[in-house]
């Protein structure tokens, strides 16, 4: 609904309805479900969710501090950190959508040494600030 996607995961229980054998046709009740589905879609408030990743990096530790300003500049929030003897593991949690370049942006912070891998958590609402740009993407991407 809001980027043009087809809306999934819903469902709409009819409570009353009339029928009137002159008016009452399956043209009629197709339009009558459109607009009760664009005015309950309006005053749901629907919003964006996005995949949340666990993410854990692993890197000598002089490139940690570089490393999680770096993962708060992609939105991410710092789980914690763990030393290994010369390396450092850094959990955190961040937006696929901030990991897209994660790699190539750690081969160069830290000289091809760091490593990290990432999985599933959850989904989170995107922050309000960032829906006009995605549903701006997504519709032109749509075209």
């Amino acid at each position: 609904y809001l980027a043009g996607y087809p809306m999934v995961d819903f469902q709409v229980t009819l409570i009353d309805g009339s029928f009137h054998p002159v008016d009452s046709n399956e043209m009629s009740f197709k339009m009558a479900g459109s607009l009760a589905f664009k005015d309950a879609m309006t005053r749901a408030k629907p919003t964006l969710l996005e995949p949340i990743m666990n993410v854990e990096i692993s890197s000598p530790s002089e490139f940690a501090g570089d490393l999680m300003g770096d993962l708060n500049s992609r939105r991410g929030r710092i789980g914690g950190m763990e030393p290994r003897g010369a390396m450092t593991a850094i959990k955190a949690q961040v937006p696929i959508a901030e990991m897209l370049t994660y790699e190539q942006q750690l081969t160069s912070a830290t000289g091809g040494r760091g490593a990290y891998q990432m999985e599933f958590s959850h989904y989170e609402e995107v922050p309000a600030h960032l829906h006009s740009d995605i549903i701006s993407a997504a519709k032109a991407e749509r075209s």
